[in-house]
């Protein structure tokens, strides 16, 4: 056994100096460094070649651009670091040039799909050294061979300003391709400005240089991309600053000395936007053709943009738009923000004089940090909103269906207009505000005071109660002026006929006015005719003294009463075919007082006190005694002879209960209800109403007669109308601040809902998306108290973002929809990619690779929309023209193009298959010279490729 285990260690020391000798052993074919340098190419390319591009794709390629893709090693040679890079596709399919694609400027240059670049690791990142640059490109190629691999390679030289390469590519054959690229960064030969030197220039790569190239054919490939843009608006007056507010504006001057692109933008009265599309680029490419000689490419240059084959348009963004640093937001969002900031501030004191009081405390912080603007400035803003006959187009048709849900005020109303305001008072500030709310509220007692109409409110109920606290409140004060106003001119028209008139005129024209009251019950309350036999005689009508039919029977004759009491007063027609119980009569539906006007808090309170008083029919009756009395005094001036059973019957049917059995026996037929065989009615009270002590026969027995207009109101205007100016002059600040916050966002909201977009529908569904958002974040300031710093409020934060994200998306549609009014399709598209791109880039933040990209969607022209489109490129001015002499041909409306992209290629057939497999023909067809030119007339980029055999 210790012999057997002996043997066995010994076998195991064996192995490990064998294991030794091999890890040891010196390979002398790599003896140099520069060899060591190509064995390492070579294994990171065959490790690329084994992976392939899908698992590739699964490790660590980074994405370039649209379907390219990378992945780096890092090599080391005579002490210094490079980097190599491998760029592939996911697809290798189709041409290898596309004008419409986003390529690599390698692709675009040599035409190649894949391709190694190789680079030193330093700050130039090219080789500045020809023979080093030479030197690595043939390492390059070795490994590449080596390993049978037809990837081209390039490498950077010169300077990273000239955009230089050289580059290398085995063919598989006995053919190599080799590249070159340069640029001409200043004085562009005259001659290589223009499409004839540059085909001259291509010739001369294959031809004999002793040819006269103008003289001789040579079919040459050609195709070329042209790209025009629209020359940028003046827009350097004083209203393209967002930043400027009300107390900067000059008030003696015009604020607009031009014509601003949103001028007819319902947003342009507050501020003026920034046009997020600051232009456009135009791409008109022409497809391959075959050219032969240098005179017909002098004759391309003359040809118009039109005549290209294809026309591919961008717009210019602007960068404003994913910059959400709020030095660089503009609009309502922006605004929004500030007011929440106030709100926030708003619990600090009790009263809004605290703020601009001198006694308060904190009141040299909010000095420092928060300014007023001039008196001035408050003056131009209470003249806009109480001038005299002041009034803003009606657009509650404009406010968005789902606007009533948020509690604020309409944007017609003089509370939303105050609020729009103060968004651009100063820097809405707290103190600020409180200065123009104080200023405001001034002028809102002066109208009060005055009997003058508030402007921007309605003079008509009903209090719309879905509405803020406010705007309930200034609408029942411009209720309460309106009738303040009747009753002075009732009291001076009054004073003045007493002055002027004579008893026997005033009983003439009392007569007068009885005998016509008499004479309008030819129609009946409910507006129809009456139609019954009693009242279908004219002649009845006609006369002047009233007559009442007797009671006690149905012969008895017409007995002429007193003019003192059958004079009916404040008569609105003949109530339908009843009649009166005790006379003979149609019964007559007088002019009644409106129910009194009720705001939120006044309905509450109501509410509170039937809780506490208990919710009893005679407690109920108690609270509408004033109403009910008015209703009776009214009743009993249109019907003189009336009873208190005829007013239940008129104002509460359900309380009278009809003799049925009378009435369901005659054979009397409904067209001659209320002949002498149906009169009179039979009937009694209701037990409600027959109780000993009722309080409505009560107060029936106390009413005077007496119709609406002479009766005292039911509600007092005066009372109202202080009690409003009390609340007006005492609310909190938070709950100001806070009927502020929803009434600006509603009122921001329905200006922009006004906005003309065409037939945008994502731009619709944007809206409607922001509505429900308002609705569901300013719940909340309804509903529970706030706090400073509570969650309410940071909500409403995020809403102030994605309040300027609409905001934002609103401008382009509407620069889009004026741009593109005859060619809609192109709106539609373009706004689509807009919506696309910005959607998850508006509010966040700006670090990360996505966020560095630029907006850069295309949209192909059809040949209907080429004439809108090049409209757009108005003949440049002589401000805007920043050259005399015109050196580029091609023009499409005096502009010529920004960049002239142009590819030259010779194709020969070639046979003979050295390295690769051979092919079913002889003879394959391969592009032996191409040459591809980019620049302007400062400028010009070559880059050339061509095959030669080794």
């Amino acid at each position: 056994m210790a012999s057997s285990s002996r043997l066995e260690s010994d076998g195991d020391d064996e192995a490990e100096a064998e294991e030794e000798e091999v890890e040891h052993f010196d390979d002398f074919t790599l003896a140099s460094s520069w060899e060591r340098f190509i064995s390492d190419i070579e294994a990171v390319c065959r490790q690329w070649m084994a992976d392939g591009p899908k698992n590739l794709l699964k490790k660590d390629a980074r994405e370039v651009s649209e379907d390219l893709y990378k992945v780096k090693s890092e090599l080391k040679f005579s002490a210094k670091n490079y980097c190599m890079e491998y760029y592939f596709g996911n697809k290798n399919e189709g041409k290898v040039i596309d004008w419409n694609s986003t390529l690599h400027d390698l692709q675009l240059c040599f035409g190649v799909k894949e391709f190694l670049v190789i680079a030193p690791q330093s700050a130039s990142g090219v080789v500045l050294d020809a023979p080093e640059a030479s030197k690595l490109l043939s390492a390059v190629a070795i490994a590449l061979s080596n390993c049978s691999c037809l990837w081209p390679a390039f490498v950077p030289v010169h300077v990273p300003s000239r955009k230089a390469y050289i580059g290398i590519q085995n063919m598989g054959t006995v053919f190599t391709r080799r590249f070159e690229a340069d640029h001409i960064g200043s004085q562009v030969p005259v001659k290589l400005m223009h499409l004839e030197g540059l085909y001259e220039l291509f010739v001369s790569k294959f031809a004999y240089s002793t040819l006269d190239f103008s003289m001789h054919l040579f079919k040459v490939h050609f195709t070329m991309k042209l790209t025009y843009r629209s020359l940028p608006h003046d827009d350097d007056v004083q209203g393209d600053d967002p930043n400027v507010t009300e107390s900067e504006i000059d008030l003696g001057g015009d604020t607009h000395n031009r014509t601003q692109w949103d001028d007819d933008c319902p947003w342009s009265e507050w501020y003026s936007a920034e046009d997020p599309i600051k232009g456009f680029e135009l791409v008109a490419i022409w497809s391959e053709k075959v050219v032969e000689s240098s005179l017909e490419m002098a004759e391309l240059e003359n040809y118009s943009p039109d005549e290209a084959q294809n026309w591919i348009l961008s717009p210019d963004m602007s960068s404003s738009l994913t910059d959400s640093s709020k030095g660089n937001r503009i609009g309502f969002a922006s605004q929004l923000c500030l007011l929440l900031e106030a709100l926030n501030m708003s619990f600090e004191a009790q009263f809004m004089e605290d703020f601009v009081s001198v006694e308060n405390p904190g009141s040299d912080n909010l000095k420092s940090s928060m300014v007023i603007p001039p008196p001035t400035v408050i003056d131009r803003v209470l003249k806009e909103l109480f001038h005299d006959g002041a009034r803003f187009p009606d657009v509650a048709a404009a406010e968005h269906k789902t606007a009533r849900a948020i509690k604020g005020a309409p944007l017609e109303s003089l509370f939303a207009q105050f609020c729009l305001h103060s968004l651009w008072f100063g820097n809405c500030n707290i103190r600020a505000i409180a200065v123009i709310w104080i200023e405001f509220v001034r002028e809102v007692r002066w109208c009060w005071e005055e009997s003058q109409p508030l402007p921007l409110m309605p003079t008509t109920g009903p209090i719309d109660l879905s509405t803020c606290l406010i705007n309930q409140k200034l609408h029942m004060l411009a209720i309460c002026i309106e009738r303040k106003r009747q009753l002075n001119e009732d009291f001076q028209d009054c004073i003045g006929s007493q002055d002027h008139s004579s008893p026997q005129i005033e009983e003439d024209s009392l007569d007068e006015d009885s005998s016509s009251i008499m004479q309008t019950p030819g129609e009946n309350f409910d507006g129809k005719r009456d139609s019954s036999p009693a009242t279908s005689d004219d002649s009845q009508h006609s006369e002047n003294s009233v007559t009442i039919v007797s009671t006690k029977s149905e012969n008895a004759e017409p007995t002429n009463l007193k003019p003192s009491d059958c004079i009916r007063r404040g008569s609105a027609g003949v109530a339908g075919p009843m009649m009166l119980l005790k006379s003979y009569q149609s019964m007559h539906a007088p002019f009644t007082q409106e129910a009194p006007l009720m705001t939120e808090d006044m309905h509450e309170e109501r509410l509170q006190a039937v809780e506490a008083f208990g919710d009893s029919c005679n407690f109920s009756a108690q609270l509408e005694k004033e109403i009910l009395a008015s209703d009776m005094s009214a009743f009993k001036a249109a019907n003189p002879d009336s009873v208190f059973e005829d007013f239940i019957r008129w104002h509460s049917p359900g309380d009278w209960e009809s003799d049925d059995t009378k009435e369901t026996g005659s054979s009397k037929s409904p067209a001659i209800e209320g002949s002498k065989a149906d009169w009179p009615p039979q009937g009694r009270l209701s037990k409600r109403m027959s109780e000993h002590g009722n309080l409505w026969r009560k107060i029936w027995n106390d009413a005077p007669a007496l119709p609406a207009s002479e009766q005292k109101p039911v509600m007092d205007p005066n009372r109202e109308g202080e009690k409003i100016l009390h609340y007006l002059e005492t609310v909190r600040p938070h709950q100001l601040l806070e009927q502020m916050v929803c009434t600006a966002f509603r009122a921001s909201a329905s200006t922009l809902n006004q906005t003309s977009y065409g037939g945008l529908k994502q731009m619709a569904t944007k809206m409607d998306q922001l509505y429900i958002t308002m609705t569901s974040a300013l719940r909340p300031l309804q509903a529970n108290p706030l706090s400073p710093g509570s969650e309410t409020i940071e909500d409403i934060r995020r809403l102030c973002g994605v309040f300027e994200h609409v905001e934002k998306l609103l401008a382009i549609a509407a620069s889009l929809h004026r741009k593109f009014l005859q060619a809609p399709r192109l709106s539609e598209a373009i706004f689509s990619d807009c919506c696309s791109f910005y959607f998850p880039r508006m509010g966040t933040s700006s670090s990360g690779d996505n966020a560095q990209k630029e907006f850069d969607k295309k949209q192909p022209v059809r040949a209907h929309e080429r004439p809108v489109v090049s409209n757009m490129f108005t003949p440049p001015t002589a401000n805007q023209s920043w050259r005399k002499v015109l050196s580029l041909g091609n023009l499409l409306n005096g502009h010529e193009p920004i960049l002239r992209e142009i590819i030259f290629s010779k194709r020969d057939k070639i046979s003979g298959n050295h390295y690769a497999a051979r092919t079913p023909t002889n003879y394959q067809e391969v592009e032996t010279y191409r040459m591809y030119t980019c620049g302007t007339s400062n400028d010009l980029r070559v880059a050339l490729s061509v095959v030669s055999c080794d």
